[in-house]
């Protein structure tokens, strides 16, 4: 019982949909944390419930369709009627076709929608109106472009002799926060006294490198983090109440106030651990995302991340031989998130602008690049919350946080482990040009290295596939 309840708890606070946003392969340093949530039990059929269907002198059973109208942590309700502005432009082999490889795990749990002839129908949880129904259409053409505000590669601009990413807007959004909150985030590593590395420190210094090069082949880009400061005006103390809520949900409704002194298990159970989660990896993400789709409006984000293994205690952390890379997408919904309506809408608000039509061939291409320039294999995931998409094998489907609000394609990267010995070193050396002597022998700058797989991958991708003159 208390596996079951953690992993309610990890999902909830993590990412309100899945259990790891901006965060690493591994929850660190707590290695048991589980990867994946319980399944649900199956939905009932849903029904609206009204006295022709109750019988006198007993108690009416609770309305099923409640069941889809939760929220994942810090959630807005959906307002299902804009999808309406995808009718008729999908058939109903695409939407399949996009479900079954893409935006679910391929569960045989009941899903909460169903395709009728033509049409999609989608539990929304609203008692007073249950479904929402999407009329699908024979012939496939795009929706309209007042749907979206980014730009295919096809709707750029012949380069004719101007740089190969003129007239792109690239955002580019640096993983965690760093800084004074490196700890809170649990992206704080250090092996000896007076030396560390963090997450968010680094992901800021990758970011403001590649944003000067892809300015240098035309591009405009933005950071959605410019310095070390969060972009939320959440703090933890802020988010008290919704994490009570997440803990009582789960089952306590007297938890502990703080974790001193607690590890493991135990300090998921109290209002400090949850409240912080809800600020760092939930509030923070919303922030940004509200920030790239109302004031960005980028044509495409590239999210920067540095991956890491179970370190175990943080304070006496262990080194891995593992050192990998991977490139994630929005998909691989599972049942649970499903469950909730603000997840089950930005699913399908995602699959019906063609989000991934643009976002999977941009992912390979990254990902290629990624790997020639690091020369690190492409990590192999073996839980269910991931699933290979496109045709490099480093490149996953999942459903995070931040590659599912932000309303254009995102590219999310993943590459080198923090702890293994030697990319800790070299990340310790930070940024530089050239080689210099690390550990012994001459090496390379890993940041330096990162730029130039994603620069690499970029110019590749829009050079392949911008029009001719």
């Amino acid at each position: 019982m208390i596996e079951k309840i953690i992993r309610v708890l990890l999902t909830a606070a993590m990412i309100g949909g899945s259990v790891a946003a901006q965060s690493t392969i591994t929850p660190l340093p707590n290695p048991t944390a589980p990867s994946s949530p319980a399944p649900p039990p199956a939905p009932a059929p849903t029904a609206t419930l009204n006295a022709a269907n109750v019988t006198p002198g007993t108690a009416a059973a609770p309305n099923p369709i409640l069941r889809f109208a939760k929220l994942s942590p810090l959630g807005d309700s959906p307002d299902w009627s804009k999808l309406q502005a995808f009718a008729k432009t999908m058939t109903r082999a695409e939407l399949e076709a996009a479900l079954k490889e893409i935006y679910t795990d391929n569960s045989t749990m009941p899903a909460p929608w169903r395709i009728e002839g033509n049409a999609l129908l989608i539990q929304t949880g609203d008692p007073a109106n249950p479904e929402a129904r999407i009329e699908l259409e024979s012939i496939s053409k795009p929706p309209a472009e007042s749907t979206r505000s980014w730009h295919r590669v096809t709707e750029l601009q012949p380069i004719k002799d101007r740089p190969v990413l003129s007239d792109l807007h690239i955002a580019l959004d640096p993983g965690h926060i760093g800084g004074g909150y490196g700890r809170i985030e649990e992206r704080f590593l250090s092996f000896q006294p007076n030396e560390s590395i963090q997450e968010g420190d680094l992901s800021l210094v990758t970011a403001q490198v590649l944003a000067e090069r892809l300015k240098a082949l035309g591009a405009y880009v933005t950071l959605v983090r410019e310095n070390l400061e969060p972009v939320t005006k959440a703090r933890p103390a802020t988010l008290r109440e919704p994490a009570l809520k997440v803990l009582k949900e789960a089952g306590f409704p007297e938890p502990k106030e703080g974790y001193d002194g607690l590890t493991g298990d135990a300090k998921l159970l109290t209002v400090q651990w949850q409240s912080e989660k809800l600020f760092y990896r939930v509030s923070e993400i919303h922030a940004r995302g509200k920030k790239v789709n109302t004031q960005i409006k980028p044509d495409l984000v590239v999210c920067l991340h540095y991956n890491a293994e179970a370190w175990g205690n943080a304070t006496s952390p262990q080194y891995s031989p593992q050192n990998h890379a991977h490139v994630l997408v929005n998909g691989c919904y599972s049942p649970a998130e499903l469950e909730q309506a603000d997840v089950r809408f930005e699913m399908f608000h995602r699959l019906f602008s063609r989000i991934h039509e643009e976002e999977i061939p941009l992912a390979d291409s990254v990902a290629d690049g990624l790997l020639n320039a690091t020369n690190l294999p492409p990590y192999v995931y073996t839980t269910p919350n991931a699933r290979r998409a496109g045709a490099n094998t480093a490149v996953y489907a999942r459903n995070l946080l931040a590659n599912r609000i932000y309303d254009c394609p995102v590219v999310y990267l993943e590459p080198f482990v923090m702890n293994h010995e030697e990319t800790y070193r070299r990340l310790l050396a930070g940024h530089f040009v050239g080689r210099t002597l690390i550990a012994g022998r001459l090496q390379t700058s890993a940041v330096e290295d990162y730029v130039r797989g994603v620069v690499d991958g970029l110019v590749a991708y829009y050079q392949k596939h911008r029009k001719p003159l």
